[in-house]
């Protein structure tokens, strides 16, 4: 089995790119799911469910988010009635919406667990005790088992990603923006990513324009920002997973470079 993970994709420039690219790697790399994190495709801040359904045409099969889940109102149309929109579970309890999900693949059922991180982040429950009580029950009912790990620290991402190593199939880390180069397999059989990177404006900070981020840390005052256009930067991390144990035996890093950032035309 082949499973896709995306990092987060930033806007029109990163959907169209997402769109474009995941529906041909798919297809080259026999892929037999795909997730992705959406809290930043809504120009950069939130989801909407028209934008939902593009990343769902484009070919992904599980929507995770984050922090900014909640920055589009419009996300409260679906968030309670899309079976594969997930945001963190470590919110309250009565947040709307549902941290986990589980995805048939042929025969096997894949469990996706989405999660914050609260170092330098909105403080909300803690996310290495929840999983453990999440493991509970994904581990009866799922043959693998998938976690975002949406958080700043790379220390959380990899303190978190041992504790659980052995028991899930793979920890990935969202949230920066900036892929990370250390993809592994851990000692008891976890794939691992501190960060997958983002789909996005490649010349850009962290898919935003430029010039008002700058502005922001020179002057110390607001400066709205703006999605980023251009040629587009595509990160993810691809996972071998063998059928027979469900753990993971290969993991290759992938950063995808368009070339000239030509007018995208969206996929229908």
């Amino acid at each position: 089995m082949k499973i896709l993970m995306v990092g987060d994709v930033v806007g029109k420039t990163g959907r169209y790119f997402f769109m474009e690219q995941t529906l041909e790697l798919k297809q080259t790399h026999k892929i037999d799911m795909v997730v992705v994190n959406g809290e930043n495709a809504a120009h950069g801040n939130g989801l909407t469910p028209q934008i939902f359904d593009e990343l769902i045409r484009g070919g992904a099969d599980v929507v995770t988010s984050g922090n900014h889940i909640w920055d589009n109102p419009k996300i409260m149309e679906i968030i309670d009635i899309e079976p594969f929109l997930l945001r963190p579970a470590n919110y309250p309890e009565d947040a709307p919406g549902k941290g986990f999900c589980i995805f048939p693949v042929g025969k096997k059922n894949i469990g996706v667990i989405n999660l914050s991180g609260r170092t330098f982040m909105p403080p909300i429950d803690c996310p290495f005790r929840l999983a453990e009580k999440m493991l509970t029950f994904m581990q009866k009912n799922c043959d693998v088992i998938l976690i975002d790990f949406h958080a700043e620290a790379t220390s959380e991402k990899i303190a978190f990603a041992h504790l659980f190593d052995g028991r899930v199939t793979a920890v990935v880390g969202t949230h920066t923006h900036v892929q990370t180069a250390d993809e592994k397999i851990l000692p008891k059989g976890t794939a691992y990513i501190s960060d997958l990177g983002m789909v996005g404006a490649e010349n850009s900070v962290l898919g935003m324009m430029i010039e008002p981020v700058i502005k922001r840390f020179v002057t110390g005052r607001p400066s709205k920002f703006d999605v980023a256009k251009g040629a587009a930067v595509y990160c993810a991390l691809l996972i071998n997973i063998d059928n027979k144990t469900d753990r993971a035996v290969r993991v290759e890093r992938i950063q995808i470079h368009e070339q000239g950032g030509l007018e995208r035309i969206p996929i229908t």
